[in-house]
């Protein structure tokens, strides 16, 4: 019974999308709950498999539990992370943890499927605005985000496959962020239809509408993962990741041959120029909207907004200046990253112990509006677009390397400070 507890509690932060080394954390401290020695027990972990081997120098015992599905749900790694801290100091009997568990596993979330499309399309356009767009064209990615993420969500439900649904999900956002520039350039040259629909920049929405789809959370516990020895199941999270980016791409560039229009993935610009206070709006929209999709609790929607703001106004900082004609440092995309990653993370360290929640649960939603998903898939529909032409790999691959580097420096402006400040906390 006792294995078959620990199991289940390393199940369902694997299901959850906790990263490899706080599931191992959490199971090591269920276990001395638990009265199992560390000394005799084994554990492996693999992305959709865990196994524990209890032994006493006799006997051995050996367990397995398969992890059925993945999602994201930080509200699940904050509750299960506290139950094994109570358990563990208050010495819950067994019976009781178990029913506590139970109880977090059979937990609806916290927000409706309506609310979290809503959020996840108003998170987009938070992209949207930060790539340079007005504020119609943010209700316009919104709209289209809104739409494609409800049924990207209602094919789950029904159990079709999850890249196809990917798939289906880009094409439909890509199609109604053209269908909303059309109405945009329409607006402006008719005289019947309100001046309220027409936008400065029409076709900025296709940069973001597909956005809710870039996997943020596996991408950074990739790095997580990579960085902490667990090399096994950050390979496998980084190919999961690869097919969601590649179906993703795929959805969007069927949608641009049937609409006909791909001057967004080559040469839209994407320099933004709004004041700071609407970065720092946009940057919180987008921040609470992962939240949501995410599960984040409501009582901490503050905080994560909170980092939001710093992480995108730091990141902008740094990055923009004078040659793009901003405020800034000038210093580049990666090193911006990396600066607002690192900030928020060192403030999320200080609020842990007053929030009691998880690092994870404050961090990946704060830094997430910051993940380049433009430079993702405009890599992949590069490399899926090539005709031949001279300097069309260049412009692929520096999309693609640029990408790379500031997805690894903002996991790994999250997880040094993190690392650093765990180990101090752990003697205490």
């Amino acid at each position: 019974m006792r294995l078959d507890l620990l199991l289940r509690t390393g199940c369902l932060l694997m299901e959850s999308a906790a990263d490899t080394s706080r599931t191992m954390r959490t199971m090591k401290r269920v276990a001395a709950y638990l009265g199992l020695p560390l000394d005799r027990l084994h554990i492996y972990i693999v992305y959709n498999m865990l196994m524990v081997n209890l032994s006493d120098g006799q006997r051995s015992f050996t367990k397995f539990q398969r992890v059925e599905r993945h999602g994201v749900n930080l509200d699940t790694l904050r509750q299960v992370s506290h139950l094994s801290c109570e358990a563990l100091r208050l010495h819950y009997q067994l019976d009781r943890y178990r029913q506590e568990l139970d109880y977090i596993a059979r937990q609806k979330r916290n927000y409706s499927p309506w609310q979290v499309a809503v959020g996840g399309g108003l998170a987009c356009g938070g992209f949207c605005i930060q790539f340079g767009c007005d504020w119609t064209a943010f209700f316009y990615a919104a709209l289209a985000a809104i739409m494609g993420l409800r049924l990207r969500m209602y094919l789950n439900e029904k159990g079709s496959n999850a890249y196809v649904n990917i798939g289906i999900a880009a094409f439909v956002s890509t199609l109604l962020a053209w269908v909303c520039s059309l109405l945009s350039v329409y607006a402006q040259a008719s005289s019947w239809l309100p001046s309220v629909l027409v936008s400065s920049t029409p076709w900025h929405p296709l940069l973001a509408c597909a956005l809710f789809i870039v996997p943020g959370v596996p991408l950074i516990n990739f790095v997580s993962d990579m960085l902490s020895g667990f090399t096994q199941v950050g390979m496998t999270r980084a190919v999961n990741t690869l097919m969601m980016l590649l179906a993703m791409a795929f959805g969007i560039a069927f949608a641009i041959q049937v609409c006909g229009i791909d001057n967004f993935a080559k040469d839209l610009p994407m320099t933004p120029h709004h004041n700071y206070h609407e970065y720092m709006l946009a940057a919180a929209i987008s921040a609470i909207g992962f939240s949501m999709i995410f599960n984040t609790p409501r009582h901490l929607m503050w905080a994560v907004a909170l980092g939001g703001i710093i992480s995108v106004c730091t990141r902008n900082f740094v990055n923009l200046g004078p040659s793009s004609g901003n405020i800034g440092l000038d210093q580049g995309l990666v090193v911006g990253s990396f600066a607002g990653s690192a900030v928020v993370s060192i403030i999320c360290c200080a609020l842990v112990r007053q929030l009691h929640t998880p690092h994870q649960l404050l961090s990946i939603p704060s830094v997430i509006p910051m993940i380049p998903g433009v430079l993702m898939y405009r890599a992949l529909f590069a490399f899926i677009n090539m005709h031949g032409i001279e300097g069309e790999v260049t412009v692929a691959m520096n999309n693609a390397i640029q990408a790379s580097l500031t997805i690894l420096f903002i996991a790994l402006g999250v997880a040094i400070p993190n690392i650093f400040f765990r180990r101090m906390i752990a003697a205490k």
